[in-house]
Formats: C-alpha cells, structure tokens, sequence
C-alpha cells in the first residue's frame, strides 16, 4: 500500500537528490525529512507540524501536496489508534495489574477443578446415614422405638422392604418393634448417583 512517505521519497531518488541535498534547500534537518519518508509519525511532536513539512517537501520536488496529505491522514489516523491502544494498554495492564489478573485467573482455575474434583467425589461417593435418635442401644419396657436419621434429601431409604421418605433437610423417621433379645435394624440407601450404602445396627431389649 502506497504511503505518503514513500511518494515523497521516490519523487525524492528520481531527481536524484539526497537526503542532505534536500536538507540543505529547505532548511530542515535530514533526521526530519529521514522519518517524513518512512512514516515514522511518532518522530514528530504535533499533526500540524508534519502537516507542514509535507507541504514544502512536496513543492520542493514538484508535487502538489493536496494529493500527497490523503496518504499521510490515513496512516495517521492507523497509527493513533495504535498508539492510543497502546497508552491505554500500558496505562491499565502495568506490571502488578497484569500480575493481578494473572493471580485471578490461576484461583479462578483451581477453584474451578476444586468444585468439578468435589462433585466428582460426591459422584463416586455412597450415601452417608447419621443416627440421631435412638442415644442408646439398650432397651427394658419398649415394644417400639422410634429410629430418628438424617441422610441426603435425595437418597431413596429402604428398611425391611418399606419405602421411608425423608424430608427436605434429608431426615427420616421409623418405628421399629423390638422383640426380648437381639433386634438387626438394617437400613439401605441408594444416593441420586446410584451408589448403595447399608447401616445396620443392634438394640437389645431386656428383660427388666
């Protein structure tokens, strides 16, 4: 793509005349004229004054310089906003920023494996059972007892073949007869993810 630094530069080699030769003629160092014709903008402190210099170089070399500006506005216009995104990027991502987000991002991941490692294990894991009532496994008087347990809310409970429905906080309730001598309570869970547990425990009934 044709850029005004070039236009002026070929015009510039065609007449044969160097950089110093230019410089000398229109009393503007060659370091100038050097970065007009390599488009290097960021050389120059304002628009209007490389603005400026187009004009005399392109009537010094017989060019009229209202066709040689479009050029230069163009890749301009480019290089601001390159710059621009520049100063924004070293503005807002500077060392300890970049470092922060670099800190975000790695928790963000470990976070995001703990919590898929933890439904994993809860996937792979049987249902849990913790017995809240009976406190004791020794009984004289009673005929019946009440099995209090708390387990997840989603688990299905069966005992000796009756479906037991816990309640949403996972606790369940069941009467248990108890007969002279050893009593099995066995109970069987199956969690949401298939897995089975079975809780059996012993309670004694005595005679007083």
């Amino acid at each position: 793509m044709l850029t005004a630094g070039e236009i002026l530069k070929n015009q510039r080699l065609k007449k044969n005349l160097s950089l110093t030769d230019i410089s000398k003629q229109i009393k503007i160092k060659e370091k100038y004229i050097s970065a007009l014709e390599n488009n290097n903008w960021n050389f120059f402190e304002s628009k209007v004054y490389i603005e400026g210099l187009i004009k005399t170089y392109s009537r010094f070399l017989g060019l009229n310089y209202k066709k040689v500006l479009p050029f230069f506005y163009r890749d301009y216009e480019d290089n601001e906003v390159v710059s621009f995104r520049k100063r924004i990027s070293d503005k807002y991502f500077t060392p300890q920023v970049k470092k922060f987000f670099q800190t975000l991002v790695f928790i963000s991941i470990f976070i995001f494996f703990g919590y898929f490692i933890y439904q994993i294990k809860i996937f792979l894991t049987p249902p849990k059972i913790v017995l809240l009532s009976p406190k004791t496994d020794t009984f004289y008087n009673e005929n019946l007892i009440k099995i209090v347990g708390k387990t997840e809310k989603d688990t299905s409970i069966n005992i000796f073949g009756e479906k037991v429905y816990p309640n949403q906080d996972g606790i369940f309730e069941y009467n248990f007869p108890l007969k002279k001598g050893q009593n099995e309570l066995i109970i069987e869970l199956v969690g949401a993810n298939g897995k089975k547990t079975v809780f059996k425990k012993i309670f004694y009934k005595k005679s007083p």
